[in-house]
């Protein structure tokens, strides 16, 4: 069976979600934070898995469900953090993001026979998931991280591996307001989703 992996930084107020930052305050900011990767981390428990792993920048909190080994990020940029995070599965890996509090336990249940790889692009050129059968962190080292080329950068390097590639469904990252609200619509019954809606409605207050 696949290892899930989520790569996380802990819900702290001014060091996540800032683009948020207005119209919600950074105390609101980090409180969607903590439902988004509340939300996350309920889609990888109920997905199956032969082990889950939460790759933490931070502490736990009380968000985090049982079943997850925490294990720290390295020292580095993204691409560096990623590559260590693969370096931990000995077998097939997919890892996600906290960003994507739509994603549903179908989506993560991957079956790697046919394929090495999977690989979900997001909408804002990045990607929100990357599975791959033979994990091999030089496949994510140097890939530059964060700019609208990541995704189409890092799809080139499995390609150029010679790896099967199978497509996820392309889903919209929560970076902005307007990305909170859209992906709350996606997701009405999640945590996310009423954690915004309670934010929402002290606006203006």
């Amino acid at each position: 069976m696949t290892t899930l992996l989520v790569i996380a930084k802990e819900p702290v107020p001014g060091r996540v979600k800032t683009r948020l930052t207005p119209p919600f305050t950074p105390d609101e900011a980090a409180s969607l934070a903590a439902a988004a990767l509340a939300d996350t981390l309920r889609a990888v428990a109920a997905a199956p898995a032969a082990r889950r792993i939460l790759v933490l920048d931070g502490a736990p909190g009380p968000w985090l469900p049982p079943g997850f080994d925490v294990v720290p990020q390295c020292a580095g940029g993204l691409d560096e953090r990623l590559a260590d995070a693969f370096a931990r599965c000995a077998g097939p890996a997919l890892l996600i993001g906290m960003d994507t509090p739509q994603v549903t336990p179908e989506l993560l249940g991957v079956d790697f026979a046919g394929c090495d790889a999977y690989f979900g692009p997001a909408e804002d050129g990045g990607f929100w998931a990357l599975g791959l059968a033979a994990p091999d962190p030089a496949l994510l080292r140097g890939v530059p991280m964060s700019t609208p080329v990541t995704g189409a950068v890092q799809r080139e390097r499995l390609a150029a591996a010679g790896l099967r590639v199978r497509e996820l469904p392309r889903l919209r990252d929560v970076d902005t307001a307007a990305d909170a609200h859209a992906v709350a619509a996606l997701a009405p019954h999640g945590r996310f989703a009423a954690r915004l809606a309670r934010c929402t409605a002290g606006i203006g207050r």
